[in-house]
């Protein structure tokens, strides 16, 4: 039987028979003097704290984003959830805001970036995800085509496109079957929410 399509970053209803990670949180563009008390308690089911991070195009004052990133990161330490983050011109800062610190997992969502931030990120232990967005970048494509297939998901954040066309796209890149792609990115799903070790 074929492994189930993962939509893991989302927002809009998910697709017939298609998987999507629930979560909580507050977004960057939205950090202006909220608290992660808004939070709680989490919606039964959540299973990551995000998305959250760091926008620095738009969205709240920079202080105000890093205060609220620094809140749920805690969270999910406490939780022991995965965090999805928003990353926009802000990798250097996020990478030592997340240095050294005991997350589950992470999930750099819609990544758009060069091959050696997505490496960097990947040697981490770090997930990133690709959407139709990545696909206008040359260099998140080339990103994408040396990453270890171990930390890619594929996502259709607020744009129409159906996931499949997402994982024809990404298989394409990667030079392997939508079949061989859904089975890699189901392992990665369980490892990411923690089903594996259940």
């Amino acid at each position: 039987m074929a492994a189930p399509l993962v939509d893991i970053h989302t927002h809009r209803p998910p697709e017939q028979g298609v998987i999507t990670l629930r979560s909580a949180g507050i977004h960057p563009w939205e950090a202006d003097g909220r608290s992660i008390a808004e939070l709680l308690p989490l919606p039964e089911g959540t299973q990551a704290i995000g998305e959250t991070g760091l926008d620095g195009v738009r969205g709240a004052p920079p202080g105000e984003q890093l205060r609220l990133l620094r809140e749920q990161l805690d969270l999910a330490e406490r939780l022991g959830l995965p965090v999805v983050l928003h990353c926009v011109r802000t990798f250097e800062p996020l990478m030592r805001e997340l240095h050294g610190r005991p997350l589950r997992a992470i999930l750099f969502h819609g990544f758009v970036g060069s091959p050696e931030q997505a490496l960097r990120a990947a040697a981490r232990g770090y997930s990133l995800s690709f959407g139709i967005r990545s696909f206008r970048s040359p260099r998140t494509l080339a990103a994408l085509r040396v990453l270890p297939v171990g930390c890619i998901f594929c996502e259709t954040d607020d744009d129409p496109a159906p996931i499949g066309e997402i994982y024809r796209l990404v298989a394409r890149e990667r030079g392997i079957g939508t079949e061989e792609l859904a089975e890699a990115l189901w392992h990665n799903y369980e490892r990411f929410i923690g089903k594996e070790s259940e």
